[in-house]
């Protein structure tokens, strides 16, 4: 049986690293963070509860009886579990196949559910990162690319901040371990803006002035011989 990412050379990567590039951090989304904040579960569900209040205000206002709110209720429930089901699958099976890493020369995200792919974000490109801490005991690293640098906010979706069409942005949604993400990015984004930085040549130093020299008077005679 060949699994879904058993072909990898190496976890999460398309392929093996070059030499001298070293793992940082690697991670993956929990799903219920991604079942309550990208998929909204919980608004999803909260409409077909109203639904259900609604139906049943409709149903007791027309005189119906005990049977025919029950009946009513479980019709919505019945209704409703059929997106929340299909939400919650996508949210499990998202987590599952999302593995972040961090190396010391780029970003690598593997998304995607049933086209599976890496997407490489080089340091150079990110213009700025942040941390952001979630309710639920998780948080999100949020990244900025410089205008050269775009991606696909559909391809990566949900793994960008949402409602950033024109400019999407990258984001490592719901880790556990959000802190250390954002602490291996952040130090290998220093290290990458050092090493990038053009090195100042110490200016050379000025020449010590000449000392004048003598005049010596040539007699005439001898500048004719």
């Amino acid at each position: 049986m060949i699994r879904e990412h058993e072909g990898e050379p190496v976890p999460g990567l398309p392929e093996r690293l070059p030499g001298g590039e070293t793992v940082l951090w690697q991670g993956a989304p929990r799903w219920r963070s991604l079942a309550r904040r990208a998929f909204h579960v919980r608004v999803v569900a909260l409409y077909f509860a109203a639904l259900a209040v609604w139906s049943g205000a409709s149903l007791v206002a027309d005189g119906a009886g005990a049977g025919a709110l029950a009946l009513e209720a479980l019709w919505v429930a019945l209704v409703g579990s059929v997106p929340i089901g299909l939400l919650l699958a996508a949210s499990v099976l998202a987590a599952r196949t999302t593995l972040y890493t961090v190396t010391d020369r780029r970003l690598v995200l593997r998304v995607g559910i049933a086209l599976p792919m890496a997407v490489n974000i080089p340091l150079g490109a990110v213009r700025s990162a942040g941390l952001r801490r979630c309710a639920d005991g998780t948080g999100d690293v949020l990244l900025s690319l410089l205008p050269s640098h775009r991606v696909s906010f559909i391809a990566l979706w949900p793994h960008v901040r949402a409602w950033r069409f024109s400019e999407p942005e990258p984001l490592l949604r719901g880790l556990p371990d959000a802190e250390k993400a954002a602490q291996a990015l952040a130090t290998a984004l220093a290290a990458s803006a050092a090493a990038a930085e053009p090195v100042q040549a110490a200016p050379a130093p000025s020449p010590a002035p000449e000392r004048p020299r003598p005049t010596v008077d040539v007699p005439a005679q001898a500048a004719a011989a």
